[in-house]
């Protein structure tokens, strides 16, 4: 239910809709109720109302086809009466967790303030969350990752995966485990820096690598001594670029990099534009923000060969029109290799929303709803959430 939302309206629906068939199973199964639990934004464990899950009831009681009883609050004894003893086939929201420091157990007070939750806020925050329901049901990979309260300290049993949940784990481990290859993993984004363990645990899956978006320039400024202009320059990253293309060499892994790029002379939509080759280098004053129409057909040829792709960051800057070409080849490339049969699946963030914009979202195997999450599964990492949920007997 973590969704955006401008001037009190909800301009994307996906997670909603995608949390939806849990809800409509654990009703169809026979729960006397179903309490929905989530956070909306970041108001730092203040009451701020501008983050109030109200603004999700209309639009769940039109997709579930029911009226949806609304808590003022996720804890405290009028919640925990509300949901003691509700109508049969009721379906609860509670008010945004993250109204409570006890959540993320730190946040900010009124003052701007740095301030943590105590151990006894936290127990008692806990304790009153387990006692809404009989059965926890965990349906939110976007924050998996995070050891939150309603993460990991709700006490009950058993303590399941919904259905989405369920389905992002089933496709990560898939993809990571025992892959249909050839496996290609592409990579975007600004820094090498951040996505450092993420290229490094992927090399010891993939047989192919994409490396576009921003990072590309680092790469190609390390190991082709390419004229960047004005273009993004990871200098912490480029400490570890010839460390990766070693890395790729010994595990036969190939790496694949833009040899040509749209450019411009400033960051914005009336920004003058051309394309060139890297062996012409970006002039000064200059930037790439967008692969040429070369790389974008080596890029294509790459994916429609492939049968198993994991896409995690887009090429060039698709916020601006002018620079989306590449982008929006890449989701073309993608929705023809799902329907020749390969496995795609898009990360969550950026690449998520790249492909929501071009209508693509359900024509992709699988378009994660979380961000953060999928990078550290990439990454090999556990998620607290995952971890925290009854063994399997």
């Amino acid at each position: 239910m973590n969704v955006p939302v401008k001037n009190g309206q909800v301009t994307d629906k996906t997670r909603i809709i995608a949390s939806l068939p849990t809800i409509k199973y654990a009703l169809e199964c026979g729960a006397k109720s179903v309490v929905l639990a989530s956070h909306l934004g970041r108001p730092d464990g203040q009451r701020k109302m501008e983050y109030s899950l109200t603004v999700i009831v209309p639009i769940l009681e039109e997709l579930l086809g029911k009226s949806v009883i609304f808590a003022k609050d996720c804890v405290g004894k009028e919640t925990e009466e509300l949901c003691k003893n509700p109508a049969e086939g009721s379906v609860i929201l509670l008010e945004n967790l993250r109204f409570h420091l006890a959540e993320e157990g730190k946040g900010v007070n009124e003052n701007g303030e740095k301030v943590k939750a105590t151990p006894e806020e936290i127990e008692a925050f806990r304790k009153s969350l387990s006692s809404l329901g009989d059965i926890y049901v965990n349906d939110a990979f976007g924050t998996a990752h995070r050891a939150h309260s309603s993460m990991v300290g709700v006490d009950l049993t058993p303590k399941v995966a919904g259905l989405l949940l369920k389905k992002e784990l089933e496709y990560f481990s898939k993809a990571l485990e025992s892959p249909t290859r050839p496996f290609l993993a592409i990579m975007g984004g600004a820094k090498v820096a951040d996505k450092i363990q993420l290229i490094k645990n992927l090399l010891l899956k993939v047989d192919r690598m994409i490396i576009g978006g921003g990072m590309a320039f680092t790469f190609k400024k390390v190991m082709d001594n390419m004229e960047i202009g004005k273009s993004l320059f990871d200098e912490e990253g480029a400490k570890i670029v010839k460390e990766i293309m070693d890395t790729a060499k010994e595990r036969n892994v190939q790496i694949l990099l833009p040899n040509d790029f749209v450019i411009a002379d400033n960051f914005s939509t009336e920004a003058n534009a051309r394309i060139i080759k890297d062996s012409e280098g970006i002039p000064d004053g200059w930037m790439g923000l967008d692969i040429g129409p070369e790389s974008s057909n080596s890029f294509k040829e790459l994916i429609l060969s492939s049968k198993t792709i994991v896409a995690n960051g887009p090429p060039g800057v698709f916020e601006m029109e002018k620079f989306s070409k590449g982008s929006r080849s890449m989701v073309e490339a993608l929705v023809a290799a799902t329907e020749s049969g390969s496995i795609t699946i898009v990360g969550g963030g950026d690449t998520a929303s790249l492909v929501e914009k071009c209508g693509s979202a359900n024509k992709v195997s699988h378009v994660s709803t979380g961000g953060g999450a999928s990078l550290e599964l990439l990454e090999g990492k556990l998620l607290p959430g995952v971890t925290s949920l009854s063994s399997k007997s």
